[in-house]
């Protein structure tokens, strides 16, 4: 493909990317080809390329002679993404305190001291992006692209129900992300390890109270095709 149809399929892998982590469509949904392309002012080629993408890294699913689907809100999927989750972010750990300088450490604690919990008027979204960035930084401080990229991934798939999860607060949240960056500091591993495995565990059962909350959440939000009117 040429550079200009790269980037037209970049720009709608995009776009369709941040409507399904958003459940802009409907858990379940089929996707409509001709009304979504007419919305993005793009042709079938570029949109189809997008969806294949999308399919391919789980975000959406595919029914042959059906066409692409959202993806469901499955308890059971999400539980086993956020295990998925904790085995990298764990693993990253001593990578990380054997490779991060002490300057890469102290900047991580300076983020944190910028985005402390007293920020007014910050939304879920925002909370949930600071929070999803504090977790990329403390993956890059391992210096394996590889497990960023899934960690990523990952990340955004389960991004519906940690904005369900961030909106109860994150005061604890950003207590247990500053004792993981002082046990760096002191190139303690297991201590790293034992907070990160206390903050991002969550049992079946919480997880099925969120998607019970997300859906009531989506169900009551407009429906797309009510946006493009």
């Amino acid at each position: 493909m040429s550079e200009e149809v790269d980037s037209v399929v970049d720009r709608v892998y995009a776009d369709l990317k941040a409507m399904a982590v958003a459940y802009a469509f409907r858990p379940g949904e089929r996707i409509n080809e001709g009304r979504i392309a007419a919305k993005l002012g793009v042709s079938r080629t570029p949109l189809r390329e997008a969806l294949n993408r999308l399919k391919t890294e789980g975000f959406l699913s595919f029914v042959p002679g059906r066409g692409f689907f959202c993806r469901e809100l499955d308890p059971r999927e999400v539980f086993e993404l956020y295990e998925l989750r904790k085995a990298i972010e764990v693993a990253a750990v001593p990578l990380a305190v054997a490779r991060a300088a002490p300057e890469e450490i102290a900047d991580l604690a300076r983020f944190l001291d910028e985005t402390g919990p007293e920020r007014e008027g910050a939304s879920v979204a925002d909370l949930t992006t600071l929070d999803e960035t504090f977790h990329h930084r403390l993956m890059a401080l391992a210096r394996n692209d590889e497990m960023l990229r899934v960690l990523d991934n990952v990340n955004a798939r389960i991004r519906f129900v940690r904005w369900i999860d961030m909106a109860d607060g994150r005061d604890a949240t950003q207590r247990e992300h500053r004792a993981v960056v002082a046990a760096l500091a002191a190139r303690d591993a297991t201590a790293a390890i034992a907070v990160l495995e206390t903050h991002i565990d969550r049992r079946l059962d919480q997880i099925v109270v969120a998607i019970r909350e997300g859906l009531a959440r989506i169900y009551m939000q407009p429906h797309l095709d009510e946006i493009a009117r």
